[in-house]
């Protein structure tokens, strides 16, 4: 447990990151900028791929942004592929504070999956 801890606090610290895994074979890596990350709009980078590096292309991705406390309205936003298996977004951050980025994404294969990623310390202007 304390090395699964390690790591996510490690992989938090390098602003890029490989998310956990909810379905078999699928990655996700994310980028947030401007870092540190600031109430206003922000550009979140995605890049999709199999197990075995292979981008995933064409796939159909959504962005739902939440505070990490109750109350607060979702921000959305949907990436469009910049190139293969990688996929851009603009979501506007409202608030300062701790944010939690839910990934959908529909593959055209028909396969569908969710991630999910935390923006800490959103700093207000």
């Amino acid at each position: 447990m304390y090395l699964a801890l390690a790591l996510c606090v490690s992989a938090f610290l390098t602003g890029c990151r490989q998310t956990a895994e909810s379905a078999p074979g699928l990655l996700m890596r994310h980028e947030v900028k401007p870092q540190p990350p600031k109430v206003g709009p922000a550009t979140i980078t995605l890049n999709l791929s199999d197990a075995a590096g292979k981008a995933l292309t064409g796939a159909r991705v959504k962005l739902e942004g939440n505070m990490s406390h109750p109350g607060m309205n979702p921000v959305f936003a949907e990436a469009r592929e910049i190139e293969a298996g990688r996929y851009q977004a603009s979501i506007e951050f409202t608030m300062g504070g701790d944010w939690i980025v839910l990934v959908r994404a529909n593959l055209p294969d028909g396969q569908k999956f969710e991630r999910e990623f935390e923006v800490k310390g959103v700093q207000a202007n």
